[in-house]
C-alpha cells in the first residue's frame, strides 16, 4: 500500500465519518459551543443552506477520493477541493476565536489532502 492510497483512505473515511455518522454528535472540536455540525455552522454565522452545500461537497470529495483508487485522474480535483474546504474551516475557527485545538482536525485534513495533491 503506498502513501497516497493511505492518505486517500484516511481523508475519505474521516470526512464520511464526520458528515454521515457523527454530524449529530458533540465533539471537542466543534466550533464555539456547538453540540452538532449544523449548530456549528450557525455558530459561524452561516446560513443553513451553506451547511448542506458544504456537506455535499465534502461527501462528494470523499467519494471521489475512494473512486480515485480506480480512477487516479480524480485525485487532484478531490484533494484540491478538500484543501479549499479545510482552509475555509480554519478561517471559520479563526473568525469565532476558537482555541487552536478545535482547528486540529482541519489542519490534519489539509496536510493530508495536500500530500495527496502534491504526490499524484
Amino acid at each position: 500500500m503506498n502513501l497516497v492510497l493511505i492518505l486517500q483512505l484516511i481523508v475519505a473515511i474521516g470526512l464520511l465519518n464526520v458528515w454521515l455518522l457523527r454530524s449529530k454528535k458533540s465533539t471537542d472540536y466543534r466550533g464555539k459551543s456547538a453540540s452538532n455540525l449544523k449548530e456549528e455552522f450557525l455558530a459561524y454565522g452561516l446560513p443553513v443552506w451553506f451547511f448542506y452545500l458544504i456537506g455535499t461537497l465534502k461527501i462528494g470529495a470523499a467519494l471521489a477520493l475512494v473512486a480515485g483508487i480506480w480512477m487516479p485522474e480524480l485525485l487532484p480535483f478531490a484533494s484540491g477541493l478538500v484543501m479549499a474546504l479545510m482552509v475555509g474551516a480554519l478561517l471559520m475557527h479563526i473568525k469565532v476565536k476558537d482555541p487552536a485545538k478545535k482547528s486540529l482536525p482541519a489542519v490534519l485534513m489539509l496536510i493530508m489532502s495536500g500530500g495527496i495533491f502534491f504526490l499524484v
